[in-house]
């Protein structure tokens, strides 16, 4: 007889992982952080309570995990656009269109992140907000020569502006199809910025 080793026994399964974050994040978002608990994660992604102990120690943990999520996605998007934009007009145009897109693909969790972040442990909820000030910091350098008219708080105004039109599309349904939803938010946070965008890049443009 093979004995199983425990490493086997205990192998984690990410896809798994992946629905509890996707069920907690769902739930989240329209009950409430302080509402459900474990079991109700859990059932939601299809899986006994007891199962989402083996990925997350608790609930904390489950929300650090989402909230880190998106904000990675945030700072590569934003790390690549930095690395490849030709100049500061491109550059500052594909940050904005990276953030609508993440946005509108990733409504649920970015939500989350805006009503439960309160919710993290103090050190979570800093290293969180320490991210979130890196993130805002690379919009300001890139828009700062294209706005030579505006004082340092006012480029800060500026983006937060346009990041918080950007953001609106969380807090309200506007039904509208994403084509078109992505086309308005992109105008609205360029008017914020107040600079011309770049074309958006066509399905052939590689």
């Amino acid at each position: 007889m093979t004995a199983t080793s425990p490493a086997t026994r205990r192998r984690r399964d990410p896809e798994r992982r992946e629905r509890i974050l996707t069920a907690a994040a769902e739930l989240t978002a329209r009950r409430g952080f302080h509402a459900i608990g474990m079991a109700d994660i859990g059932a939601e992604a299809g899986i006994v309570g007891s199962g989402v102990y083996r990925h997350f120690e608790n609930k904390d943990a489950i929300l650090v995990a989402l909230l880190d999520r998106v904000m990675a996605r945030l700072q590569d998007g934003a790390a690549a656009i930095l690395a490849a934009g030709p100049d500061d007009r491109a550059t500052l145009s594909g940050l904005v269109r990276d953030h609508v897109r993440v946005a509108i693909e990733d409504r649920t969790v970015l939500a989350v992140y805006h009503r439960e972040v309160h919710n993290l442990p103090e050190e979570d909820r800093r290293r969180l907000r320490r991210l979130q000030r890196h993130y805002l910091e690379d919009w300001v350098h890139v828009l700062s020569p294209l706005r030579p008219d505006l004082a340092d708080g006012e480029l800060r105004l500026a983006v937060h502006a346009a990041i918080g039109a950007v953001q609106s599309t969380l807090f309200f349904r506007s039904g509208l199809a994403p084509e078109r939803l992505a086309a308005l938010l992109d105008e609205m946070a360029h008017a914020c910025l107040g600079v011309t965008p770049t074309p958006p890049a066509s399905v052939n443009d590689e």
